[in-house]
């Protein structure tokens, strides 16, 4: 019995070692070919996606008792990745199981990428990467819901060389005038000019938007009605919370 036993660990750490392998494979994005023989051995049947989540090594044991056992883990230290950060693969999430997932993610201060193919799971853990500043508090974030955001936030440098390029008839202006015409400028780009809902957004009375926005045309001119200029403006401040004020 005891030689049976010792057995069966044994077997479970070897298994348990291939399964690293796998998770380690395909976090580098190693070939197809590879990644399927890996999973022979480690004994795992593919599922038809992967979606990695990032989260607290402290939070790995919890999820897994509530994911799929097929699961997987790699808690080894990744490159571009702070340490105490874990990654887990989880298999074949549709709308209503990752609505699952995130409420077992909740207050666990993870963040989940999108479901991808399993052997292209690489750009899934990139996603949630990159989207890890944006968590708050102990909250989760599901970077499906955060998309245009990571769009935007991309190349940081480009967006800021476009925001000080599209917002230049502002430089001359005090920094607090500058701020109300921004938010302003925001509110009427997201609100399609409709007076009342930016109001509204900017926690200011009409009339004061009606002031704003002819400031704004005169610093900005025809440019205003230019498709291309709105689509830069929008780029530039659409990420940019509202500023909320006082009338002025």
């Amino acid at each position: 019995m005891a030689g049976h036993a010792d057995e069966l660990e044994t077997s479970g750490r070897v298994r348990r070692r291939y399964l690293d392998r796998l998770a380690a494979g395909l976090l580098r994005g190693d070939p197809a070919d590879a990644l399927v023989a890996a999973a022979e051995r480690a004994d795992w049947q593919p599922p038809t996606t992967l979606t990695a989540v990032v989260l607290p090594e402290s939070q790995v044991r919890p999820v897994l008792s509530l994911v799929d056992p097929r699961t997987l883990q790699l808690t080894d230290e990744l490159a571009g990745l702070a340490a105490g950060l874990a990654v887990l693969l989880v298999p074949d999430l549709g709308d209503r199981s990752r609505g699952a997932l995130m409420r077992t993610l909740g207050g666990r201060h993870a963040v989940a990428g999108p479901a991808r193919p399993w052997r292209e799971v690489r750009a899934s853990y990139d996603r949630a990467r990159r989207a890890l500043h944006l968590r708050s508090g102990q909250a989760s974030l599901d970077t499906e819901q955060h998309l245009a955001v990571l769009v935007l936030g991309a190349d940081t440098d480009a967006l800021a060389d476009l925001r000080a390029q599209v917002l230049e008839p502002l430089s001359d202006l005090r920094p607090a005038a500058a701020e109300k015409l921004t938010a302003t400028l925001r509110a009427w780009l997201l609100h399609h000019g409709r007076r009342d809902e930016i109001a509204e957004a900017l926690f200011v009375h009409p009339q004061t938007v009606r002031y704003r926005m002819g400031q704004l045309r005169e610093l900005y001119g025809d440019r205003l009605e230019d498709p291309d200029t709105i689509l830069a403006l929008t780029v530039a401040v659409g990420i940019a919370p509202p500023q909320s004020d006082e009338p002025g």
